[in-house]
């Protein structure tokens, strides 16, 4: 018989003055290890799939940050700071237990600095497509490597970001891309004791495969995995991304 999806529901958790709002498991269910993912650029509709997946076998949420279509407002400004705060407070604050968190994209970025900010509260940090290396810290060269990679994404993976990025507009996304781009999750990496797995897609020029080959090196308790797909591979390959953020929380090779 194939498992079924635990029902998920839609909560918000007030954070000092912010409310954070996730998809998730309900509360009731959360035993063991939850898996917590922190999408990219703000717009979580395509790592449903995953959560979906991740909740067949265990506790586990889906952060809306920093909440561009939530209906009472985003919860923390678009830039890299703020939305690790965020992140981290919310650690703090809801689960019961350490997680593993994983952020994709300039998210990965996010969960690198939350996972730093409180360490007490993740037991082993997944890096989804991480963002950027640095030749692509600059605006034209980071345009080309978009074009290499948006040829190979699933086209049903529009549907699920277009609405996030309409209710952000141009400048609030330009703003998260910015602050992605003056960061170094090199740099941070070293700072971070939690196994890290590092995950990238085979045809994403976003995250190259040497990139994300030094950012496995960097970390103290480093692995890197290769998906199939492109930089958004875990709305086309929700098994394959599921698998990995499983294998984090069962701590196997």
């Amino acid at each position: 018989m194939p498992q079924r999806t635990r029902h998920l529901y839609l909560g918000h958790d007030r954070i000092g003055g912010a409310v954070v709002r996730s998809v998730g498991t309900p509360r009731r269910d959360e035993r063991g290890t939850p898996i917590v993912l922190v999408p990219g650029l703000g717009a979580p509709g395509y790592l449903l799939r995953t959560l979906e997946h991740c909740a067949r076998t265990g506790p586990a949420r889906l952060l809306d940050v920093p909440g561009f279509r939530d209906p009472g407002g985003p919860a923390c400004p678009e830039t890299l700071g703020p939305l690790a705060d965020t992140v981290a407070r919310w650690l703090a604050v809801v689960p019961r237990t350490p997680v593993v968190l994983a952020g994709h994209s300039t998210g990965a970025q996010v969960a690198l600095h939350a996972a730093v900010r409180a360490p007490e509260r993740v037991r082993s940090l997944v890096l989804l497509s991480p963002t950027f290396p640095p030749r692509l810290r600059r605006m034209r060269p980071l345009l080309g490597a978009l074009a290499r990679t948006v040829v190979h994404e699933a086209p049903d993976v529009v549907p699920t970001v277009l609405p996030s990025y309409l209710e952000a507009g141009p400048r609030r996304l330009l703003n998260c891309v910015r602050s992605a781009q003056a960061d170094a999750p090199e740099d941070v990496l070293p700072s971070v004791a939690c196994p890290v797995t590092v995950v990238a897609g085979e045809r994403d020029a976003l995250c190259p495969g040497d990139w994300a080959g030094h950012l496995a090196g960097r970390a103290v308790d480093g692995r890197l995995l290769r998906a199939p797909g492109a930089h958004a591979f875990p709305h086309p390959h929700p098994d394959v991304t599921a698998d990995a953020l499983a294998q984090a929380r069962d701590g196997r090779p």
